[in-house]
């Protein structure tokens, strides 16, 4: 079974022609929120054209929030709903008929549903909305509507229990079983660990030492109860914006590698701990979707009183969050890594997720 049948099979039996144009509604209906919560707290459904900067100020928004009404305005200009004059100059913010508001909810909750997406995802969207000026002010921390209470539930709805991530997962995982060698693996910016859970019982027999990996402890500890039954896992808080330890046939990377400053710089570094023939294995999101803007740009805005990353890759100088699969792919051959499964295809439905299975396997360095 290919990568890609043993991703559909993993889906079922669910009708996937339908996926771009939920995807659509959901981006929308998100938008929508938005833009209503702009127009509550500034001036900009007024004539006057305001910058930036000035939407942040007239919301109270705390600096290292301050770029965010900025991102949101350059897509809320790109879908119409507001004008923008050069250079980035914004004004006549659209009005929202009441029962197009009362329609978000309505469009959030048919789209999650078609989309294969539990109820927590609904929750969470509506919760983000309703909370927009106390993120904005740091009075409401985006880590804890994803985490209430420390319960994961609400991010595992938006990483893994989920038609394209159940695609992706399965797909990841026969890759995985046809490599030849997975002695020792790497994983990180491990996280819920959304896809080590589906690796790991592949990987018994096969593999000497596990090492997850992330930031921050929270994850880590989570990790150590939910998968202690496995006793070659190990577990080390690790920043992969410096330096990265060892050797490995595998590494792998889950909605993770684009946090790095430079992803270049990263990939080469993956690239130089690989063993000869070894494998590197992303999942990435390749497009920012509107439906994110209430919970991604919070989640990379830099810790209080400190300053934010800047990115020094094809994202310098912009707010883009995420690189494209040709980004990716170009970054991949400068590292000396070469592409070998992009999935799913351009053309599938469950490309309209924009989210993407990329491997790489290390170039023999004798022949290049």
């Amino acid at each position: 079974m290919s990568p890609h049948d043993a991703g559909l099979a993993a889906v079922g039996d669910v009708d996937l022609t339908r996926v771009p144009e939920n995807v659509r509604r959901l981006d929308i209906a998100v938008l929508t929120g938005i833009a209503a919560f702009l127009g509550s707290v500034s001036s900009l459904r007024e004539g006057t054209p305001l910058d930036a900067g000035e939407v942040a100020r007239q919301v109270g928004v705390v600096p290292r929030h301050a770029w965010i009404p900025g991102h949101w305005l350059d897509a809320l200009a790109g879908e119409g709903l507001v004008h923008a004059d050069p250079p980035r100059r914004f004004h006549g913010l659209r009005r929202f008929r009441r029962s197009e508001l009362v329609a978000v909810r309505d469009g959030i909750e048919e789209a999650r549903q078609a989309l294969g997406y539990p109820p927590e995802l609904t929750r969470y969207l509506l919760d983000s909305l309703r909370h927009l000026r106390g993120l904005l002010r740091d009075e409401v921390s985006a880590q804890a509507l994803l985490f209430p209470d420390g319960d994961l539930a609400t991010a595992s709805a938006a990483y893994r229990a989920n038609h394209i991530n159940r695609y992706l997962n399965a797909a990841a995982v026969e890759v995985v079983r046809r490599l030849p060698e997975t002695g020792r693996v790497l994983e990180l910016g491990a996280g819920t660990g959304s896809l080590t859970a589906d690796l790991l019982p592949v990987l018994v027999g096969r593999t000497r030492e596990y090492l997850f990996t992330d930031l921050s402890p929270f994850f880590l500890e989570s990790a150590r109860e939910r998968f202690g039954a496995y006793p070659f896992l190990r577990y080390e808080r690790l920043d992969f914006n410096e330096e990265l330890p060892g050797t490995f046939d595998l590494v792998i990377a889950v909605n993770a590698a684009h946090n790095a400053s430079h992803t270049g710089v990263l990939l080469k570094r993956i690239a130089g701990l690989l063993a000869p023939g070894g494998t590197l294995l992303l999942i990435e999101t390749c497009h920012e979707h509107h439906q994110s803007l209430t919970s991604m740009p919070f989640l990379l805005s830099a810790r209080p009183g400190a300053a934010r990353v800047e990115r020094h890759d094809h994202r310098a100088g912009t707010t883009r969050t995420y690189l494209t699969r040709r980004e990716w792919r170009d970054g991949f051959a400068a590292a000396g890594l070469r592409p070998v499964v992009d999935l799913p295809e351009s053309g599938h439905p469950l490309a309209a997720y924009s989210q993407h299975l990329l491997v790489a396997h290390l170039m023999d360095r004798r022949r290049t």
